[in-house]
């Protein structure tokens, strides 16, 4: 079994498949990457068990055959040599020999046999999805998920699929963010849980992408494919807890503000917030906002006033700052809406303008108790 490769297109490859490789696994086969070559093509497998991601490559060779290499050490080589062709030769002693224009390196290799199969899905439903759609609402959501292990199901984010368009949510029950495109849409109403892990996986290599991404799940696994990767990992079982419940209808109070000038105010004022609860406090009155922090174990203290447009009730509101900042970081409008009912009630932070037609952004964060 022998084929040639050029060594940086082998490494950016590789590179993407080793994110999915776990730095302490169960089972030391899973600290390899499995090739299988089939004549001018080459499949790459790396997985965790979870999660299992391929990649194919266009290489030099006559031969077949499966064979379980080395992550690390050959990730560590490869990012060493320059641009240039490697020939890979299998030999008989179990060591995989790479010759390159300086020298000749020798690994030892396990059995293709011993590497994890993965799974077929039996009739999958599949929904085609524009790269850039899915890298955008992943980075959307993604931040608002969980990190709770006794909640397995808040620790992912939930794809509601539908002929009226698809939704993405993600909640850790302090902050919710809801994406809606109603430009895609999908042949009939599914929904699934995916972990967080596969999802910043693919969120890394389609924001480079211009393919359009071909899902395919069942109740219990998805299939990613595009370009020349298969990403394929297990759902997240159980019920996701019902959103639309916790989104606030009537929301009479609506702040307008500049997004770059509210989230500059915020962090600068947070620095000064008490350093277990980060709490601020938003005072609303008349066209103007007032962002202050104290933490009064150390008496220090911060106040901003703010110019904005503001209709309804005078009123004072808590935050976690560190939830605001999050939020406000990842919407990419200029202008943003915060809509209040009473300073118990959730709040919710919707982008004025910046969205592409069809496209919905709602953020919900939660209030914190004022100490007055």
């Amino acid at each position: 079994m022998k084929f040639i490769v050029s060594s940086s297109y082998l490494l950016k490859q590789l590179q993407v498949l080793g994110s999915v490789i776990n730095s302490s696994n169960t089972l030391p086969i899973l600290d390899n990457f499995l090739f299988e070559l089939d004549n001018n093509e080459l499949t790459v497998s790396s997985s965790d068990l979870e999660t299992t991601m391929s990649a194919t490559l266009s290489i030099d060779s006559t031969s077949k055959g499966s064979v379980a290499v080395p992550a690390k050490l050959l990730l560590e080589i490869l990012k060493t040599f320059p641009e240039q062709p490697l020939t890979f030769t299998v030999e008989e002693n179990s060591t995989i020999e790479i010759s390159s224009n300086s020298g000749k390196y020798a690994l030892a290799y396990a059995p293709g046999e011993e590497f994890p199969k993965a799974i077929n899905l039996d009739d999958p439903s599949v929904t085609l999805v524009p790269a850039d759609v899915l890298a955008t609402a992943v980075s959307k959501t993604i931040f608002a998920a969980g990190n709770d292990d006794l909640r397995p199901v808040m620790s992912g984010v939930f794809f509601q699929f539908s002929p009226q368009g698809l939704t993405f949510v993600a909640t850790d029950a302090h902050k919710l963010v809801k994406y809606a495109r109603t430009d895609v849409t999908a042949s009939h109403v599914a929904d699934f849980i995916m972990p967080k892990k596969p999802l910043t996986i693919l969120k890394n290599i389609l924001s480079t992408s211009d393919a359009e991404v071909k899902i395919e799940y069942n109740d219990s696994n998805a299939t990613f494919s595009f370009d020349n990767y298969v990403l394929m990992c297990r759902l997240i079982d159980g019920k996701y807890p019902n959103y639309e419940a916790v989104i606030p209808k009537e929301n009479p109070n609506k702040l307008m503000i500049d997004r770059s000038q509210f989230l500059s105010s915020v962090r600068r004022v947070a620095i000064f917030s008490n350093k277990t609860t980060h709490q601020i406090r938003l005072k609303i009155a008349g066209a103007e906002l007032n962002v202050s922090a104290e933490d009064i174990d150390y008496s220090n203290k911060a106040e901003e006033r703010l110019t904005c447009d503001y209709q309804g009730d005078d009123m004072q509101i808590g935050y976690n700052s560190r939830f605001l900042t999050e939020m406000l970081t990842n919407l990419q409008s200029d202008m943003i809406m915060l809509e209040m009912s009473l300073p118990n009630r959730a709040g919710i932070l919707t982008p004025i303008d910046g969205l592409e037609e069809g496209e919905t952004v709602t953020m919900l964060v939660m209030p914190v108790m004022l100490n007055s």
